[in-house]
């Protein structure tokens, strides 16, 4: 089978980071066309160096990096530099990025790509808060249809929220743009904290990516190692979660994570639980499905392949 064509899209943040470099280590599983970068875990100025920053990283600077919006549809940005520092990748010191962002704006490089592509031939990979991927839909709504499949890292059910007592942080960010997207009728998989935080690095996992001897290595540990002290003394875990790259994990390798087709709507209403992701994990409505929720992962597989392909670059 040829590549899975993609655009990841993103708010780096070292877990993001990690999805990057899993995507461009595996070119017979996947094809990235673009990275389109939107305001989340630090401001959108900080994302879309951050990006590039990642692929010169991995000797990739031919890979076309996009800004998008800066802010929310409706709300004031929320960000996370208390879980991912003051830039968003702390952790390795690494030179500022000589690749150029691209003129087009993300919104126009989504709709433009789903627009030439053949129908149902590119996956959204967004690993952020959904404003970019919400916009496009809203501008041109003709491109929903095109849409392959929208793998995302967001929400929760059993894990509930780790940004407020209900809401994960992507969606709690926007939850207008996620209520667009889980409306629209595109095919969406969901990665949410019920299998992220099944992914830890553990000791030993995380030495291995330092043994690798590499600078990517070497990076992805002291990033790993960096962001790890705010998860092990929030949540009492041996290790800290590594979100994002599990989007990339299941086009590589499906069998590593097991869910069910589940109705999730999105709640914008409510100032106590706003961005929940009310998950009808054991279908007590009548709603229809509308994702595949994951709720489970083979960590050690997972861990497997992504020290495997970190080895690579």
């Amino acid at each position: 089978m040829s590549p899975r064509k993609i655009i990841i899209d993103t708010d780096p943040g070292q877990d993001d980071a990690v999805a990057i470099l899993l995507a461009l280590a595996s070119p017979e599983d996947v094809e990235l066309l673009g990275i389109t970068c939107v305001a989340g875990n630090v401001p959108l100025h900080l994302t879309a160096k951050n990006a590039r920053v990642v692929c010169e990283l991995a000797n990739r600077p031919d890979t076309r990096v996009f800004a998008g919006h800066d802010r929310p549809i409706t709300r004031a940005l929320v960000t996370a530099e208390h879980v991912h520092g003051k830039t968003g990748l702390d952790g390795p010191a690494l030179p500022d990025p000589k690749m150029r962002l691209q003129d087009a704006h993300a919104v126009d490089f989504i709709v433009d790509t789903l627009r030439r592509e053949p129908s149902g031939t590119v996956t959204l990979c967004p690993i952020a808060p959904l404003t970019n991927i919400a916009h496009a839909f809203n501008r041109a709504p003709d491109i929903v249809g095109r849409v392959r499949e929208i793998v995302l890292m967001g929400g929760a059910y059993f894990e509930v929220g780790n940004i407020t007592p209900a809401a994960e942080f992507n969606i709690h960010v926007d939850p207008e743009a996620a209520d667009i997207v889980f409306r629209s009728g595109a095919p969406i998989t969901v990665m949410p904290l019920d299998v992220t935080h099944k992914a830890l690095v553990t000791g030993p996992r995380l030495e291995a990516f330092r043994a690798l001897g590499t600078p990517v290595g070497r990076a992805v540990a002291e990033w790993t190692d960096h962001f790890e002290r705010f998860d092990k003394e929030k949540y009492g875990s041996e290790g800290a979660p590594l979100h994002d790259p599990c989007t990339i994990a299941w086009l590589i390798d499906p069998t590593l994570f097991s869910g069910r087709r589940i109705n999730v709507e999105i709640e914008t209403l409510s100032p106590l639980t706003r961005g929940m992701t009310v998950a009808d994990w054991w279908g007590v409505t009548d709603r229809p499905a509308n994702a595949m929720f994951m709720g489970d992962v083979d960590a050690d597989g997972f861990f497997a392949l992504l020290t495997e392909r970190m080895a690579r670059l």
